[in-house]
């Protein structure tokens, strides 16, 4: 399981490459959890907390599901998302594949060593 900080005051540059890594994350298999820190006063604006996480499952709804909904936990809001079964399907065809390239590739180095040890 992989993590992402965010931050209630988070600038939109900051976001959107946290952002991409998130995804970067799901697309390789992993689950996030992404959760926002809050310090001093900023706990009496935790709805901005829960509009950031909102928005991040909205930028990733087409790769990701949630698996927990977001939480309070003392002073941090946290959720966890996992890749959809679509991405996981096409991960484990793309694993499939190579473990397959591999094996017909020793198969036919095995051809040739025999082959070459017959002349």
């Amino acid at each position: 399981m992989k993590e992402m900080r965010y931050r209630p005051k988070i600038d939109e540059h900051d976001y959107q490459f946290k952002t991409k890594h998130v995804k970067e994350f799901l697309s390789s298999g992993s689950k996030v959890r992404a959760f926002v820190m809050f310090r001093g006063r900023e706990m009496a604006y935790t709805e901005m907390g829960r509009k950031l996480l909102q928005r991040l499952v909205e930028d990733i709804s087409e790769i990701a599901d949630v698996e927990s909904a977001p939480k309070m936990e003392g002073r941090t809001m946290s959720m966890v998302v996992s890749p959809n079964s679509q991405i996981m399907k096409e991960l484990k065809k793309a694993h499939s594949g190579k473990s397959e390239d591999k094996r017909t590739e020793q198969t036919n180095l095995e051809k040739v060593e025999k082959t070459s040890s017959e002349e």
